[in-house]
């Protein structure tokens, strides 16, 4: 139900609008345990994720950091390295 969610920060280019809408979208999903709401339940779903959205950009923007940004590619290829092993090895 629920991908894992992702660094957003501190990336070239920076997070897109829905790169933090879907890990809002999912951090929702994970805390109400569905993920689809029932009709009775879809109002409050998406204010939920409008309010984790809203936080998280307001977070992301926020933030300052002397490192050198990251590259989503090479941060992505390291990420398969460790799951390959981490299979691998399991």
């Amino acid at each position: 139900m629920c991908r894992s969610i992702r660094t957003l920060f501190n990336f070239e280019p920076p997070a897109t609008v829905e790169e933090v809408n879907a890990a809002a979208l999912q951090y929702v999903r994970k805390i109400s345990g569905s993920a689809r709401p029932s009709q009775a339940n879809q109002e409050a779903f998406d204010q939920a994720v409008a309010a984790v959205h809203a936080a998280t950009q307001e977070l992301l923007d926020s933030l300052v950091t002397t490192a050198p940004p990251r590259n989503r590619e090479v941060e992505e290829a390291k990420a398969k390295a460790r799951a390959a092993e981490r299979f691998a090895n399991g």
